[in-house]
C-alpha cells in the first residue's frame, strides 16, 4: 500500500491510530528510522486511558540533550502506513509544543518489514 507525503516538509508525517483502554485517537508521528524505539506524547496515551502511574517501568533514552528516563508502556494496538502492531511497547516522553508531532514512528515498527521512502513521488510503501 503506498501512502502519501509532502517531501518538500521538514519531517516525514505518518498519520496513525493509536488505541487503547478508553477508545481510539489519532496521531501524527514522525517517521524517524534513526529512533530504535517507537515514542508517543504522554498526554495522548492518557488521553485514551493508559494509566501511566501503575507502571514504574522506566528505560533510557538518548535524545540531543542527553539521557532522560522515560516509561515504557505496553498499548493495545498501533496502526499506520496499512499495516499495525498490537500489545506493542512504546516509550511515553512528554515531547515539547514545538515537536508539531505527536510522537516518532521508530524502527522497532518496520522490524520484518520492506519500507520504501520515495522522496521523487512523496510515497512511503511498508511491505
Amino acid at each position: 500500500m503506498r501512502n502519501p507525503f509532502d517531501p518538500a516538509t521538514r519531517l516525514v508525517y505518518v498519520h496513525t491510530i493509536l488505541r487503547g483502554p478508553r477508545g481510539t485517537t489519532a496521531l501524527r508521528l514522525a517517521l524517524d528510522t534513526g529512533a530504535t524505539v517507537t515514542t508517543i506524547r504522554t498526554a495522548s496515551l492518557l488521553l485514551i486511558g493508559y494509566d501511566l502511574g501503575t507502571d514504574l517501568r522506566r528505560v533510557p533514552l538518548t535524545t540531543g540533550s542527553g539521557v532522560e528516563f522515560v516509561q515504557s508502556v505496553r498499548i493495545d494496538r498501533l496502526e499506520a502506513l496499512g499495516d499495525y502492531r498490537e500489545s506493542f511497547p512504546v516509550l511515553a516522553h512528554t515531547l515539547p509544543p514545538s515537536a508539531g508531532v505527536d510522537g516518532l514512528l521508530g524502527l522497532d515498527f518496520f522490524r520484518d518489514r520492506k519500507l520504501t521512502v520515495d522522496f521523487r513521488a512523496g510515497s512511503i510503501t511498508l511491505e
